[in-house]
C-alpha cells in the first residue's frame, strides 16, 4: 500500500519544512506532494528542497486537493493540512486502520493548539461531531484511491469541498476515526476574532450550503466574515 500525502499551500514557508521532514521520518517511502495556491514567500522552492514534489495551481483549496488527488500515485490518499501536525506513528496507525478491506477512508482525533478556552472547546465540539460522521479537513482525511473514484472525486468548490467529501465518504462503507495518536492543527485562524461571533458564522455558512447557496457566494461570505470578527469586538473588551 503506497500513501499519497497531499498538502495544499499558500504562503506556508514557516512549516512546510518542518512538516515535510517529520513525513519523510514517518513513512519514507510515501509519495508527498504539495500543490501551491500562489505563494510568493518561497513556499514551492522550500518544498522541493525538502523533498517534496512541488506543483503550482489555482488558488483555493478545492482546486489544490483536486488536482492533488489527479497527480497522485499511491493507493490511498491523505490531505493534510499545511499548519497540522500527526502525532508519531501517526502513518503507521493509518496503514493498521486500512489493514481492514471494508475499511474505505476516515479521517485523525483533532486537537487545536491555542490555550485558549475556546480552543479546548473546539477540541470538545470536533470530537462530539465526529460521533454523526461529520468532520473536516483540518483532521487529515483520507480515502483509498478507488473509493475516492467511486465516489466521483473530490469536487474543485471554493468552500466546504471538505465537508462536501466527507459526507459522501461516509455514505460509500466503512470509516474510521483514528484516536492516537490524534492530529494537532493551528488555531491561528481564530486569533483576533469573538469566539460566539465565529460559532454564528459557522452555524449560517452551513445553514445557506444546506439550503442550496452556492460555494462561490459562500466563499465571499466567509472571506467576509472573517476580517469582521477580526476587526469588531464585543462591548466590554
Amino acid at each position: 500500500m503506497r500513501l499519497s500525502i497531499i498538502i495544499p499551500t499558500l504562503n506556508e514557508a514557516e512549516h512546510i519544512p518542518a512538516l515535510i521532514d517529520q513525513l519523510r521520518r514517518e513513512d519514507p517511502g510515501s509519495d508527498i506532494l504539495v500543490i501551491d495556491g500562489g505563494s510568493t514567500d518561497g513556499t514551492l522552492d522550500l518544498a522541493l528542497k525538502a523533498g517534496a514534489r512541488a506543483i503550482r495551481g489555482a488558488r483555493g483549496r478545492g482546486q489544490q486537493l483536486t488536482l492533488g488527488a489527479e497527480v497522485a500515485e499511491g493507493d490511498v490518499l491523505l490531505f493534510l493540512h499545511a499548519d497540522s501536525r500527526l502525532g508519531s506513528g501517526g502513518l503507521q496507525q493509518l496503514r493498521a486502520g486500512l489493514a481492514d478491506p471494508r475499511v474505505v477512508g476516515g479521517n485523525f482525533r483533532i486537537l487545536f493548539d491555542g490555550g485558549r478556552p475556546f480552543d479546548r472547546w473546539l477540541t470538545r465540539f470536533y470530537a462530539w461531531f465526529r460521533r454523526f460522521g461529520l468532520y473536516y479537513g483540518d483532521s487529515a482525511i483520507f480515502i483509498r484511491r478507488e473509493a475516492l473514484q467511486r465516489i466521483g472525486g473530490l469536487r474543485p468548490i471554493a468552500l466546504m469541498e471538505d465537508y462536501d467529501l466527507c459526507r459522501r465518504l461516509e455514505r460509500s462503507g466503512k470509516t474510521i476515526c483514528i484516536a492516537e495518536p490524534p492530529v494537532t492543527t493551528s488555531s491561528r485562524r481564530f486569533e483576533g476574532r469573538w469566539p460566539p461571533r465565529i460559532v454564528a458564522g459557522w452555524l449560517l455558512i452551513h445553514l445557506l450550503y444546506y439550503l442550496g447557496i452556492s460555494p462561490d457566494v459562500l466563499a465571499r461570505l466567509y472571506r467576509t466574515e472573517r476580517q469582521t470578527s477580526k476587526r469588531a469586538k464585543p462591548i466590554g473588551q
